[in-house]
Formats: structure tokens, sequence, C-alpha cells
């Protein structure tokens, strides 16, 4: 039995997972500490991955070697890319997971990589010793001694469950809090405070009438001429499941009115939960308060697996007592023989401030003691997913005497993501959106790949297979672009075959390019009409060919815009690189607002680019920063 390793996670949710897992293929000793190995990955909400901008950060897990794609696409059993009908920019692919298989899955990839070793127990406290972290100390005192720690420690910190006036003690529905983990950090000086979230009923779909829902299929990608969208970038990772139908359902004002009737009994409103909840994924009894001229709400009946017949009723998160949830949702047509598994509940927990880390997601307070998750006051799991990989990472680097990984807000929503935490910190549970993200444009989750795949290869965390089928890509879209650039289309070449599909015919000769900058073309209409473009296509194989062309329209496309937004990027960069550090002793800066020197005072931004985007930094006070710095 080995008590010291390079590096220990504290949590095997969506970021521990990442975190575990990033470390050890980094070539840390890594121990992933869990309080019950059998709920490796859990679901606890959602069995969902993916969404707006969330799909995003999914892609960029990927893109960096992680492996939250890999799993969801093995164990998608719906698949759909949203936003298709706006820019892709706004693209964000989102699966129905099998939750069982999901987190079997995980189990299976931590159990066999290399370099790491697991525990099943819960941690208690940490040993810090001059302010560096030396370990920690588990429930059945044992001591395990690492040069980093990462804790991920989810909705388990004293979490406490509320079903109406019942209040259960609890991480998840039937699994244990953590405590003592808390108590320890705060004499270490943490801040700390509570938050809230919670999770829908789970419907035994036997007793629902589907002909009174309305169905709503996926992109299926198991037939020929499905889509081909998905999640990895690795070539070998297919949905290989069962596809299922999710489907819609209305409440009503019935529903609304036997809600209303449960509202001095629900925790949100009788003074019984006093921390903040998510503001964008309210629960059905916030809905009819925040909302009362609505007259119907959207539910998503969603199946938790390929083959169970238990069912999520997304957007319908409640905390109400168990006689009004059964109640409200007799009311609605398709559910009034329903039986149910479980009723909704909220559940409250500790985070900590997460402007006491830096962008390693290493805190300032103790060297080596990395946060990551929804300790850190965000929500998702893949939200969780790309702090966890980027704490683990940088756990990893810097156990091994490497220097650290930090993302920028426009290399991926990931680094929009920490640098919105670090330097604004939360006031309510953290969730990300596209129009959180300057540079979407930029961030897309088509390129995801380019962006940080060699960001991974340059840490250890891209193998050699995933970075030889990127170089492979990147390698024959860029002699499609050649070819599209360097390919002269002549009116007596493409016109018959325009006027065919109803197009405006050429009056004069023009590059390939310039003609697929025509909204209703692309290439696979031009290569039905270009024998040349077809058969250069088809020598390119067929392996990833619909990925690689649809990266290539829209480089081809959005090319101004894509250029205008990458010199916004880089005229902000070079505020970043403007360093401050420790340099000014802001309480003394008298020129700057009271505000200001409150805030950059509690911060400590690395950089003027930081110190810009704090919450009640003025541009004067910048000004005044540039001044000092003799710009």
């Amino acid at each position: 039995m080995k008590y010291e390793f390079d590096v220990i996670v504290v949590g095997a949710g969506h970021a521990g997972c990442e975190a575990a897992h990033a470390s050890a293929c980094i070539g840390a000793d890594t121990l992933l500490v869990t309080l019950d190995m059998n709920k490796i990955a859990q679901m606890s909400c959602n069995p969902a991955v993916g969404g707006i901008a969330k799909g995003q950060i999914v892609r960029e897990v990927d893109a960096l070697g992680g492996m939250m794609g890999v799993v969801t696409d093995s164990s998608a059993i719906q698949f759909r890319m949203l936003n298709r009908s706006k820019g892709p920019a706004m693209w964000s692919p989102r699966s129905q997971c099998d939750r069982m298989k999901f987190s079997a899955m995980w189990r299976h990839i931590l159990e066999n990589t290399p370099n790491l070793s697991m525990w099943q127990d819960d941690v208690i406290d940490v040993i810090v010793e001059d302010g560096v972290i030396k370990g920690v100390v588990t429930a059945m005192g044992v001591r395990f001694y690492a040069k980093s720690v990462v804790l991920t420690n989810g909705t388990f910190l004293n979490g406490l469950m509320h079903i109406g006036r019942t209040q259960i003690e609890g991480g998840r529905v039937a699994e244990p809090a953590s405590c003592g983990l808390t108590e320890s950090l705060r004499k270490l000086s943490f801040a700390t405070d509570r938050m809230k979230t919670g999770t829908p009923v789970r419907i035994d779909g036997r007793s629902v009438d589907f002909s009174l829902a309305i169905p709503q299929d996926g992109d299926d990608a198991l037939v020929d001429g499905g889509d081909f969208h998905k999640f990895s970038y690795l070539p070998g990772v297919h949905r290989t499941l069962e596809q299922r139908q999710c489907f819609a359902v209305y409440t009503s004002e019935a529903t609304h009115e036997v809600l209303r009737r449960g509202l001095p009994d629900s925790p949100l409103f009788n003074g019984q939960i006093q921390s903040i909840g998510p503001r964008y994924c309210p629960s059905i009894e916030t809905k009819i308060v925040t909302f009362a001229d609505k007259t119907e709400h959207q539910l998503f009946l969603e199946p938790e697996g390929e083959d169970t017949q238990e069912y999520y009723l997304n957007g319908f998160s409640s905390s109400l007592p168990i006689d009004i949830q059964v109640e409200a949702l007799h009311t609605i047509p398709a559910f009034r023989n329903v039986q149910i598994y479980r009723p909704g509940y909220a559940i409250e927990y500790d985070f900590f401030d997460p402007t006491q880390l830096r962008h390693t997601l290493e805190s300032k307070l103790v060297d080596g003691l990395y946060f990551a998750g929804q300790i850190n006051g965000t929500t998702g799991y893949e939200e969780a997913a790309g702090q966890g990989l980027v704490a683990g990472a940088n756990a990893a680097l810097s156990a091994l005497g490497r220097e650290p990984f930090t993302l920028g807000r426009d290399e991926a929503y990931i680094g929009v993501l920490i640098d919105d935490l670090v330097t604004k910190g939360v006031d309510e549970p953290y969730r990300m959106f596209t129009s959180r993200a300057e540079y979407r444009i930029l961030l897309r989750q088509d390129d995801a790949d380019e962006r940080l795949t060699p960001r991974g290869r340059e840490i250890g965390l891209v193998d050699d297979v995933r970075y030889e089928a990127y170089s492979d890509k990147l390698r024959r879209k860029e002699c499609l672009i050649d070819f599209i650039n360097g390919f002269s289309v002549k009116p007596a070449l493409i016109n018959d075959y325009l006027v065919s599909i109803g197009e405006t015919p050429m009056q004069q000769g023009c590059k390939l390019s310039q003609l697929l900058l025509r909204p209703a073309l692309d290439l696979r209409k031009l290569a039905a009409g270009i024998k040349p473009l077809y058969d250069f296509i088809a020598s390119l194989g067929d392996d990833r060919i619909d990925e690689i062309i649809e990266a290539v329209e829209i480089m081809v496309k959005y090319r101004g815009y894509l250029d205008r937004e990458k010199q916004l990027a880089d005229k902000a960069r070079r505020l970043e690189g403007l360093v401050l550090g420790d340099k000014f002793d802001y309480s003394s800066l008298t020129s700057l607002s009271t505000e200001a020197r409150q805030k950059l005072d509690k911060i400590r931004p690395l950089t003027v680019g930081q110190a810009s985007r704090i919450p009640g930094v003025s541009p004067s006070d910048i000004n005044i920063l540039l001044l000092l710095l003799g710009r």
C-alpha cells in the first residue's frame, strides 16, 4: 500500500475525473479519492452533456486530451446540434446519455489509466505546513501525502437536501454529505459561503401517455446520410447505442394553481433556504412566481438510458412537498396516471470564493492546493470538466517542476470561464453562455482541435494517436483550401448547373473560393457541378471528410469576420502583456477610486488586462495603472 503521491484528487465527479486523468496522463503519480467508487462521474441531474456554450467546452476538453467527449459519444442515446439556424459561432452540440453507461465508461477509463490509483474514503482535512500543501486526512484516519492536491467536492461539502419542510443531510439523494473539510479550510482563512441547486422528479415511463406528448428526435447518425457531428475529434469514436426520442409537454393554469398552494411549504419561499440558486435554471415554483403572467411552461421528458423506463423531467426542478409535486404532475394530460421513482429536491452546499484562486486554479493562500468544479461556485458537468482538466494538469505540472498551463479568453471558453471566476467571482451559480465570450467567432465548436490540440500536446495530455489524427485532418483541410483558392471557375463550366439549381449564372470567371461565398452554395453542391472539385474531394478519402468540408466552408465564408475578431483579440492581448504582479500597494494609490483600490487589493490581478475586467475598476483607473507602468 502506497501513501505518497505526486498529486491527490479529491472527488470523482466530472471535475475530479478529468483532473485525475489529466494529472496521470502528464506523468504524475496520482491518487483519486472518492466517497463511492460505484458513483464515479455520476450524472446527478440531467442525463445530458453539452448545450449552448457548454457543448463548446466539451469539444475543448476533448481537443486538449480529456475524456468527456469520448464518454459522451460512446454513451449517447440522442444527439442534436443546437442553433443550426444561426451562424457557426452559435452551433452547440448536445447529447442525451445513458446515465449508467456514462458512469461505467468513466470508471473503466480511470481504472486503466497508467499512474492512477484510487481510494474509497471521505477527505475531512488537509495537511498544510508553512503555507504549502502536504497531503490529506480521511475519515478512516488515513494520511495520504502529495506535492499537489485538487479539491473537486461538488455538492457534498455539508450538503443539505430539502423536500418541502423535510431536510436530509447528504451530497446527493441516498449519499452522505462530506463534513469537516470546509471547517479545516476556514481555519486557513479561506472565504466560503453556501449555494443552492436542485433537480427534478424522476418518472416511470410506463405510467406516461406518450400519445399526449410531442416527440423530439435527434440528429440520426446511425443511418446512411445521417448527421456526422459528435463530441470527440477522435475518428474511431462513434455513437453505437440505440437512439431514443425525447418528448415535450406543457404545464397549464391548473398546474400552476396546485404549485401556488404549495408555496407556503416551499423551502425557497418560507425562509428555509437562504442561499442563492441558479438564475438560469430556476425551479418550477420560481418560474410561476417570477413569470406570473405566463399560463404555461414547456417541459421536456428525457430518457435516462438506452433500455430504462426512468425519465428526467427537464424544467420541473422543485423542492416542493412530494404530494404537491405529484398533484401538479397529474394536471398534465400525459401524466394523469403518473408514477414517480423519486421527487425533485433542492440541495444546499458549501463553495469557496474563486477570486482566491490563480488562473491555474491554484489557491493564493496555500501553495499546491487547487480547486475545481462546483466548489468554485459553478454549475454544470461541462464547466466542472473544463476546470478539472486545467486544475489536474497544473497540479501535475507543478509537482513535476514544470511550467504552468493557462488558457486565454481568446483561446477557449474554458479560458473565459476561469478568468470570469478568478477575476469577477460569483454571486450565483456560474453557468457558461456564448454571450460571456467576447471572441465567440474564434471559439467555435468546429475548430476546438485546431485551437487547443497543439496546446495539449505541449504539456503531454495529447497522445500520439490523437495528434496524428489531428495532423492528418489539418493536412487534408489545408489541401482543400489550397485547391479552392487556386481553382478558376469559368462561366461555361458552371452556368448551366447554376441555373438548374435556381442560382444566378456567372457573368465572368472567378476563383472557386469566391463562388463559395454565395450563401446558397456549399462545397457539396458545387462538387455536383464541377467534376475537378468532385474528384479532388474524393481523393481526400471518406474518413472525416464531412468534418473537413464543414471546417473549410466556415473558414472561407466567414474569413472577414474571423480576421476582424482576431485583430480585436490581438489588440486586447497587449494589455495581457502588461504585468502588474505585486508591483503596487493598491490601498495607498489614492489616485484610484476607493472601489478600485478595494477590488484590486482583493484580487491582485496579474496583468492590466485582467484588472480591466474586474467589476468596479473603471477605464480611468486603468489609465492610471498604465501611467504608473510608464505607458
